[in-house]
């Protein structure tokens, strides 16, 4: 994402680009899709919880795209975009990473001594 942005700004910055100012715009998305995608990168690799979704959301667009690009047909780029995206699901998926990326079940706070058979909602008698 990040090459595909400094290109872009190449290409606006000598004049190559359709227009300037979309070419600009799409330099500037382009970097901060690449920081966002850092971002959730940095996440995964440190297991924290959050940067699951945002991960296997991010597999499923270049699946999307890639899909989109075999049809096209761009084979050269939709195959190997497939195959990472698979990929990235399956890592994702596995086992190992749903254990270090899932938040367990907190556990219920602890009972008083003699609490346990009471229903909470006073006694009848």
């Amino acid at each position: 994402m990040l090459l595909a942005s400094v290109l872009s700004g190449v290409d606006a910055g000598t004049g190559r680009s359709y227009h300037v100012n979309s070419g600009i715009a799409l330099t500037i998305i382009g970097v901060l899709t690449a920081a966002a995608l850092a971002w959730v990168a940095a996440g995964v690799a440190g297991a924290r919880a959050w940067s699951r979704t945002p991960a296997l959301l991010t597999q499923l667009f270049v699946g999307i795209v890639s899909i989109y690009l075999v049809q096209a047909p761009r084979y050269a780029w939709g195959i190997p975009g497939l195959i990472l995206a698979v990929a990235g699901f399956v890592t994702l998926l596995a086992p190992p990473s749903v254990r270090a990326l899932s938040r367990g079940p907190s556990e219920p706070p602890a009972s008083p001594p003699g609490a346990a058979g009471r229903s909470g909602r006073g006694a009848r008698g």
